[in-house]
Order: structure tokens, then C-alpha cells, then sequence
């Protein structure tokens, strides 16, 4: 067993020594990305929209995967009775619980997805995609 150890040990640290040789010899260096010089320049700081340094802070957007025995804060607010709006608009009501949501910033209503990959294609053409869930909708609550 001891054996074993001192063997792994030395490939370990043989391998180890390759591998920064090897980095040495080619002339890379071990940096983080390259400095961006425009990055805490004023411009960048009023743009508070893309600025990962801000956090959202609007309701329903604190909803973490620590908090997935609760239901989601928007979770009955959703437009088409919290359904998703791809299986609306093909006549199937798939329901959500608005952990995958899309809120319209022109019209401020809450679109509640059943997957990422639905709210993908949702945003492919929102307007188009709305249009069409309202149509169906409008089918689906006359025939219920």
C-alpha cells in the first residue's frame, strides 16, 4: 500500500513538473483574462443595465435553487393562467410554476415558461409568439 502511495505521489509531481516545463518552454503565461482598461471607465459604471456588479433586485428575481420547496414569488401572475405560452400557442396546456419566466418590458405581463428551451424559442419573436398564445388561449377557454 505504501508503495502504491510513493508511486502515485511521484507521477503526481512528475506530472505536475511536465506540465509547468512544458508552459515555460512554449513561452504562455499562467494569467487571468487581459486587463480591460475600459471596463471601470465612467461609461461603464452609468450602464447599469449589463453591469454584473449590479444585482437585480426586482421582485421575483432572489429565487434561488436553495428555494425550490416554495413556491416561486411569481407564481400566479403569469399570463395564460401561469401556463406556458409554446404549449398554449400549439393547444396544450403545459403548467409552470414560474421559475423560468420572462417579464415584457413594454407591457410589464409575466410570461411563465415550462423550460428554458420554450422560453428560448419564445424570445426568437415575443410579439409573434404572444399573438399566437392569445389566439389559442382564446380557443382553449371557449371549448373548457
Amino acid at each position: 500500500m505504501k508503495n502504491r502511495i510513493a508511486i502515485w505521489v511521484l507521477f503526481t509531481i512528475f506530472g505536475t513538473g511536465l506540465s509547468i516545463g512544458a508552459l515555460a518552454q512554449s513561452g504562455a503565461s499562467i494569467s487571468a483574462a487581459p486587463q480591460d482598461d475600459e471596463a471601470n471607465s465612467a461609461a461603464a459604471m452609468r450602464d447599469s443595465l449589463h453591469d454584473p456588479r449590479i444585482v437585480d433586485q426586482r421582485p421575483g428575481r432572489s429565487w434561488g435553487m436553495w428555494d425550490m420547496g416554495r413556491p416561486h414569488p411569481l407564481q400566479g401572475t403569469g399570463a395564460f393562467d401561469d401556463h406556458d405560452p409554446i404549449g398554449v400557442a400549439a393547444g396544450k396546456l403545459i403548467p409552470s410554476d414560474c421559475s423560468v419566466n420572462w417579464i415584457d418590458p413594454d407591457t410589464r405581463k409575466v410570461f411563465c415558461f415550462g423550460s428554458q428551451a420554450s422560453l428560448v424559442y419564445f424570445l426568437a419573436a415575443p410579439k409573434r409568439n404572444e399573438a399566437r398564445a392569445e389566439k389559442a388561449w382564446r380557443t382553449l377557454k371557449g371549448a373548457s
